[in-house]
């Protein structure tokens, strides 16, 4: 059987460090995988509805892609998507280069629960590409303090729909400066 981690299933993942240091499209900040200055975090999963790893993978990229962003030829190899393949003893290899510790703690945490295979978004941050700084607490306030208020609504709004156990260290700074009213 296969689990997919994400935000909308039961809380049963494994504890991964994240935190909101990937700025989207859109501008605002997003929740990813990163062993440098993540906080570990309770995850979600649960069992995908396909039954085949090359399809939950190929869901899951389209999920996370943009609109009308053609599929790779080569999923497993593509990077947006990392998986560890008990079946196959295969695991992303991005997502290894990416959270080499995480990828091991999901391949632990799939072997306790029987899991064939579990699939993840495994991106990693590009604050510093999109903010010209590395990723701190403190140039992720500087950055949201430079958009628009739209655009800042809408990075906040993200922060917070995020499941209460996410307590990211950008999280708090920004429910202090922000307060939710």
């Amino acid at each position: 059987m296969i689990c997919e981690l994400r935000r909308s299933l039961n809380r049963t993942g494994p504890h991964l460090p994240v935190e909101f240091c990937r700025v989207s499209t859109d501008g605002h900040l997003t929740l990813v995988i990163d062993e440098a200055v993540g906080a570990a975090c309770a995850t979600y999963g649960g069992p995908s509805t396909f039954d085949d790893l090359d399809h939950v993978l190929q869901n899951l990229w389209l999920r996370e892609g943009r609109e009308r962003e053609k599929l790779p030829r080569d999923v497993r190899g593509y990077g947006r998507v990392g998986f560890v393949d008990r079946i196959s003893g295969q695991a992303s290899v991005k997502a290894k280069a990416r959270h080499p510790r995480a990828v091991e703690t999901i391949a632990a945490w799939a072997a306790e629960r029987g899991w064939d295979a579990v699939v993840w978004t495994a991106l990693g941050s590009n604050f510093y590409d999109r903010a010209g700084e590395p990723f701190s607490v403190e140039a992720a306030m500087r950055y949201l303090d430079t958009r628009d208020e739209a655009t800042r609504d809408k990075a906040l709004t993200q922060i917070r729909r995020a499941p209460a156990e996410v307590q990211a260290p950008l999280r708090a700074v920004v429910n202090a400066r922000w307060p939710e009213g």
